[in-house]
């Protein structure tokens, strides 16, 4: 059998290193504290007693602006049931916009009741029947509606955008890193195969990698406010200019490189070798093979590990922290290894980094 090296050297047609799927926050840093919001209500919104209720009339307002948007723009409006796979509705719509062109757009507008923190007032002890009640504020959690707007942007191609009505009305941004380079190698016309969100192939590596490393902060800007001037918003332009802007900070993000195999044999080679040299790597008391299938404690079969055959791809997953890595073999071609981030700060720890390449784990085994 062929060593780790020879089969990254010798079987490997493409690499590519990109930042994969990446969940963004978006929050108004001035509505985050009891005297900020209060602020906001008294001297922005000119409420004579600053209270959730009149959080609540601007919600409404919003609301009637977000279904307004859509009937004007022909955006279907959908309340998703419960356990429907939201990018399931959507997706056959972002593809036809996708043919289309042009400078993106919304294409469904959906409904899902989740939880949430909001601002929430009630008149301080004592106060209840005063003219002009003292009020105790909190945030609290609550289940209300949140509003998908799934689009086709012209950089990033499929995405969505987040939001709900209650205060301190945050967003929520999800975006693909390797659908941003397709857009890109798109206008620059550098034919690419794809391996479903990645590449299996491309006439030009070298300016996939680029492409790949280009994207940074000034992309994701450019995104964000693209869509805030299109989007309907509970601010108006007098509370922008008076401060009250949205800034983007990150919830979760993946980052990946793939190996595309020149055959599917080499591939596996390569994986059960590091399925392999790792069993003995802190001695695990379990092994464990994932299957196509959901097992529970109520399915009425027996399991037994097999020789991996066809419909049973084995995965490897390595946890540190709140960050997750995952090395699969990618529709039986590509050697696909992902590391997932929750927490920024786990940033600085190498042991998070050297995890995202396949080279590197090999290395743990010397």
């Amino acid at each position: 059998m062929a060593d780790y090296a020879g089969l990254l050297r010798d079987h490997v047609t493409l690499t590519c290193r990109c930042v994969d799927r990446f969940f963004l926050q978006g929050y108004v840093p001035n509505l985050q504290s009891v005297g900020q919001v209060c602020k906001f209500l008294r001297w922005q919104r000119k409420v004579p007693i600053p209270s959730s209720a009149a959080f609540g009339k601007i919600g409404e307002g919003y609301v009637r602006d977000i279904e307004r948007f859509a009937k004007d723009n022909a955006i279907p409006f959908q309340h998703f049931k419960k356990g429907e796979s939201k990018e399931a509705v959507a997706r056959p719509l972002i593809d036809a916009a996708a043919k289309e062109g042009g400078q993106g757009r919304v294409v469904l507008v959906g409904v899902a009741q989740e939880k949430a923190s909001v601002w929430r007032s009630w008149p301080a002890k004592g106060q209840e029947k005063a003219r002009h009640p003292h009020m105790e504020w909190a945030r609290q959690m609550a289940f209300v509606n949140h509003y998908y707007s799934y689009l086709w942007d012209p950089d990033f191609g499929p995405a969505f955008i987040k939001t709900n009505a209650y205060a301190p009305w945050p967003v929520w941004v999800y975006l693909n890193g390797h659908e941003f380079a397709k857009r890109q190698l798109e206008k620059a016309g550098v034919a690419y195969e794809a391996l479903d969100n990645g590449f299996r192939s491309c006439e030009d590596p070298c300016r996939l990698q680029q492409v790949c490393d280009r994207l940074g902060p000034g992309a994701v800007k450019s995104f964000w406010w693209r869509w805030c001037r299109r989007l309907p918003s509970p601010f108006t332009d007098a509370d922008r200019r008076a401060g009250y802007i949205y800034e983007l900070a990150f919830r979760q993000f993946e980052v990946s490189e793939t190996c595309v195999f020149d055959r599917p044999q080499a591939g596996r080679a390569f994986f059960e070798g590091v399925i392999r040299d790792h069993l003995d790597i802190g001695r695990p008391e379990q092994v464990a093979l994932i299957f196509d299938r959901k097992v529970t404690k109520r399915t009425p079969v027996a399991f037994r590990t097999k020789v991996i055959t066809k419909g049973v791809d084995p995965q490897l997953h390595c946890y540190y922290r709140s960050a997750r890595l995952k090395q699969y073999f990618k529709e039986h071609r590509a050697l696909r290894t992902e590391t997932v981030i929750s927490d920024t700060r786990v940033l600085s720890s190498p042991v998070a980094v050297t995890t995202c390449s396949p080279r590197a784990l090999c290395s743990a085994r010397g």
